[in-house]
Formats: C-alpha cells, sequence, structure tokens
C-alpha cells in the first residue's frame, strides 16, 4: 500500500517559487521577509544592511571588526543557513534571524543580555561567490562584510591553496566558538553528532540537554513537534556533514536543525508558513 503525500508536485513549486517581477525588488522600499526571493534580491538586502543598519569599521576584515570591549573573552556561537539550495526555508530563516537582531538588540532585554555575552557570525546563504556576506554581530556594534576572494585578499596568487594546515589562518585562530548550527529542512528534527557511526560522542548528555530545551522552545510558540537525536539513530546514516566536523575539531555544541514540515511539503514549504517557522525557531 502506499500514501500520497503531495499531489502534485508542480503546483507547489509555481506556488512557492519567487514572483517573477520586472526588476529588482527596491529593498529600501521595504525587504518582504515573507516571501522568498531570488538570489540577487537576498545578496541585495543583505548587502545595503551595511548603509541601513550596520556600522562597521573602514577596514572590518573577518575577526577584525570594531567590538564593544569585554572585561573577558566572549565565545562565539555560529549559524549558517542554506547549504542545500532546495531547502527554502533555510535561508529565509537566517535572512529573519538577522533582521529581528538588529531591529531589536537594543531594546529586547533578552536580545541584549544575550549579545553582552557571546558574538554571533550569521552565514546568511552559503553560496560560494567571492561576495557572500557574513554578518558578525557584538554586544553593541554590527558589522556586515564581505570577504572578497580566497581569505581576505583582492589579490590572490592561488585559488586552491587552502593554508598550511587545518585552522593555519589568524581568522580561525581568533575564533572561540562554542555553538555551531547549520540549519537546513525538513522533518523537524535537531540532529546531534554523529551521523556515521550510533556510538555517542563524550558529551552527549549535554547535547541532548541542550536540544531537548530548544524543541521545548519550538514547541511552545506553536506547538511544532520536533524530535531530538543522533542523525544515525533517529534519521539516517551519513558522513562528512558540517556538524560532525564541527564537533570532532572541538565545537563542544553542534546542531543540525530540520525546519518544517514533516513531509506534506517537504522541501518547498509554502510561503505562508516563513513567519511562524521563524517566529518558532528564533
Amino acid at each position: 500500500s502506499f500514501r500520497v503525500l503531495i499531489p502534485d508536485v508542480q503546483k507547489l513549486v509555481d506556488q512557492s517559487m519567487p514572483r517573477e517581477r520586472s526588476g529588482p525588488r527596491q529593498v529600501s522600499g521595504g525587504y518582504v521577509y515573507t516571501e522568498y526571493h531570488p538570489m540577487e534580491e537576498v545578496m541585495k538586502n543583505l548587502s545595503l544592511l551595511v548603509y541601513f543598519v550596520v556600522f562597521c569599521s573602514v577596514n572590518a576584515t573577518a575577526g577584525n571588526c570594531i567590538s564593544q570591549p569585554s572585561n573577558k573573552p566572549k565565545k562565539i556561537i555560529w549559524m549558517d543557513c542554506g547549504i542545500h539550495a532546495r531547502e527554502w526555508i533555510s535561508p529565509a530563516f537566517c535572512q529573519w534571524f538577522v533582521k529581528e537582531i538588529l531591529q531589536n538588540y537594543k531594546t529586547d532585554p533578552k536580545i541584549s543580555r544575550f549579545l553582552q555575552n557571546l558574538d554571533l557570525y550569521v552565514l546568511p546563504v552559503n553560496f560560494l561567490v567571492p561576495s557572500a556576506p557574513v554578518l558578525y554581530i557584538s554586544p553593541l556594534i554590527q558589522c556586515l562584510y564581505s570577504s572578497p576572494g580566497v581569505g581576505i585578499s583582492f589579490n590572490c596568487s592561488s585559488d586552491i591553496f587552502c593554508g598550511s594546515g587545518p585552522e593555519s589562518e589568524p581568522e580561525t585562530k581568533a575564533s572561540d566558538i562554542v555553538c555551531y548550527l547549520t540549519i537546513h529542512s525538513y522533518g523537524q528534527l535537531i540532529l546531534t553528532p554523529y551521523g556515521s557511526t550510533t556510538k555517542p560522542p563524550s558529551n552527549n548528555e549535554e547535547l541532548m540537554q541542550v536540544a531537548k530545551e530548544a524543541a521545548a522552545a519550538l514547541t511552545g510558540k506553536y506547538g511544532t513537534s520536533y524530535k531530538v537525536g543522533s542523525t544515525a539513530l533517529i534519521l539516517y546514516s551519513n558522513s562528512g556533514s558540517s556538524r560532525d566536523w564541527a564537533h570532532t575539531i572541538g565545537i563542544p555544541l553542534s546542531y543540525t536543525f530540520e525546519l518544517r514540515d514533516t513531509g506534506a511539503h517537504g522541501f518547498v514549504l509554502p510561503a505562508n508558513q516563513i513567519q511562524p517557522t521563524c517566529e518558532e525557531t528564533m
């Protein structure tokens, strides 16, 4: 026997595709975060944040942004979205997240307290082009910068040299990442390491506790149920994930979030679910 989940995939794709426009939307007139956008509009919106919202040092580069002085070293949370192009809700969430932080960090005590102790690095669209923007958020100063070419050099002598060894560059050494989040869809899952083995990591108890608290918070907003566990145990066996790699290099809290839904729409989540998905994940 079988069950039909999506009777007409093409109809669903057509309904969710970014609408055709005569030209790029004027972002300054209001970027609509409850729609899916073509890449050109996404990149333009992220770039314009530099001028409209974000204050950045003239020579800002990776790991060299102006920041509020701190009496203690601050930990870093890294979050990336859009590794897989078919997972439309993923970059939509990262853009929503950036917008919410920038709009509310001065007035929301919860966000303000959070940023007093942590820095955030957000890659809203994991699109491998030289101008792919990364947002660096420090307590009082936000910096949106583009890393041109390989590393931070305009005149690279090689486009394949990846350093003398793992984490050999100053930008990498300067980071003290305590949490790695990679945002995907679909399935409503919070996945912990590992995908290649069912043997739990040494800090599995901590990983599961944090994940369960996150799942409870997600459910608390709209009742959306999330399942928690290692990839190999609750999804399928895989290897080479960024989540597993992050954990093996010493980032203790490393997770994959598989956002809505559980299969009714799959990767083509309707645009009318962008806002509730983002609000509960926030």
